[in-house]
């Protein structure tokens, strides 16, 4: 069997580890000849893919990125491929797809499927914000980055007295600020799941500062909303792509601290920091086995599904479960976070 494999999105530490998977199971064991589509879907429209081997996926495992590279996609075009589903996997020569990829990624794989491309999915985000599993490959990585980053802004920020304002990634979801900020031990974690109120925010600092602390650190998701009269913010438009654009929230708070405390504060925005580098231990196992089960579910014919975690195991999940919502950090969680505080 032929089967094509594609990476979709954003990059994230653990793509090449379910390459690396999927070449191994499918060559070793089934027999399959794996094809690698180049720049995700925009490689399936303009048939730029190579076969892969073992030789081409040496020492991938810790590697971060993801040699097939990946693109973005406008709409049309993706409305065009589902269309031509069909001649597009014959020029390829293809049997079957494996797509690997977050929300978008899922969302344009069902269509696909329902166009009837055999197609499995595996699904990627830093964000953990696909709500059918458990997980994803490269939350646990980037969570150990931004970790890292709160621990070496502690020494700086006492140091100097400052209020640090941490900017991490998280568009609509705050699984990354919540779970980096609980293990850093920051002062306030602000979701786009809770607008805040700055002013209770500097309230919290400055009670911080009178019982002898000088220095406070912030963790906010980039996608984090201020309360409605509260400070003044709006993110960005809408690109071409039809996504919304963040960014900025980091760098608005800390001067808007800084001008009601009447102290140093800085923003630091760790920005795609996150994406990069090696993945964790957890990320390449979980990306080695999405990929295993990937390539078995080809053989058994489980189109039209995606791998999944469940507390430990590893289930095929329709596609369709996987992008009717995004996993938010639900209020008992933000709670807990802020008991701990």
């Amino acid at each position: 069997m032929r089967i094509g494999v594609l990476t979709s999105g954003g990059d994230c530490p653990g793509l090449n580890a379910v390459i690396r998977s999927v070449v191994h199971r499918g060559t070793d064991v089934h027999g399959d000849e794996i094809i690698g589509i180049e720049d995700g879907f925009l490689g399936l429209i303009e048939s730029r893919a190579r076969p892969i081997s073992h030789d081409d996926v040496t020492g991938l495992l810790t590697l971060g990125g993801t040699i097939l590279g990946s693109a973005r996609v406008q709409r049309e075009k993706i409305r065009w491929a589902v269309e031509n589903s069909a001649e597009l996997a014959a020029r390829l020569g293809i049997d079957a797809l494996i797509a690997i990829g977050g929300e978008g990624t899922l969302t344009a794989a069902k269509l696909f499927s329902d166009a009837g491309l055999p197609v499995v999915g595996v699904p990627k985000t830093i964000d953990n914000d696909i709500d059918a599993t458990d997980a994803t490959f490269g939350f646990d990585t980037a969570v150990h980055v931004a970790t890292e980053a709160i621990d070496r802004l502690k020494t700086t920020a006492e140091s100097h007295q400052r209020v640090m304002v941490v900017e991490l990634m998280g568009r609509h979801t705050g699984w990354i600020t919540l779970t980096a900020g609980m293990a850093g031990g920051a002062h306030g974690i602000l979701v786009p799941e809770k607008p805040f109120d700055i002013e209770a925010v500097a309230r919290m600092i400055e009670d911080r500062f009178r019982r002898g602390k000088k220095f406070a650190i912030i963790a906010v998701a980039e996608g984090a909303q201020p309360l409605p009269g509260t400070l003044r913010f709006e993110h960005g438009e809408v690109d071409r792509f039809g996504h919304q654009t963040f960014g900025g929230i980091g760098t608005r708070l800390a001067l808007e601290l800084e001008n009601l405390l009447g102290k140093e504060a800085r923003p630091v925005i760790l920005g795609h920091t996150q994406r990069g580098g090696t993945p964790t231990a957890l990320d390449r196992v979980l990306a080695t086995r999405f990929g295993w089960h990937a390539v078995e579910a080809v053989h058994q014919g489980a189109f039209g599904h995606f791998t999944a975690l469940r507390h430990t195991e590893i289930h095929l999940t329709p596609i369709a479960d996987g992008v009717v919502r995004l996993k938010t950090v639900p209020p008992d969680r933000w709670i807990e976070s802020e008991a701990v505080l």
